[in-house]
């Protein structure tokens, strides 16, 4: 599966569009990543654990958006567009929503 943010792919002809598929995610850092982060935030430096987290949900979301995109007859999914939200009573969960056309390429 060929995955693109832009509308086209050099080298390749879109013979066919299949729609517009979508990819999405809810993951919530538990007590301790929060606490570990907090120190981090405190002391300076990246938190890795929250980058961990922000990959993971990111790398399923867009997992998703290409089964659904595979499951039309598609082999690409172009103008895929990336959206991150935090959700929650206590902004304690991060939304990764992706989105983007389905294309057969040749």
């Amino acid at each position: 599966m060929i995955l693109s943010t832009t509308n086209t792919l050099e080298g390749k002809t879109i013979k066919e569009y299949k729609g517009v598929v979508f990819g999405e995610t809810i993951i919530g850092a538990n007590v301790f990543k929060d606490l570990f982060a907090n120190i981090r935030d405190i002391v300076g430096g990246r938190s890795g654990t929250y980058e961990r987290v922000l990959q993971e949900a990111r790398e399923t979301a867009m997992s998703e958006m290409s089964y659904r995109a595979q499951s039309l007859g598609a082999n690409a999914v172009i103008a895929i567009d990336v959206d991150y939200e935090v959700v929650g009573n206590s902004g304690s969960m991060l939304m990764v929503s992706t989105s983007g056309t389905a294309v057969v390429v040749e």
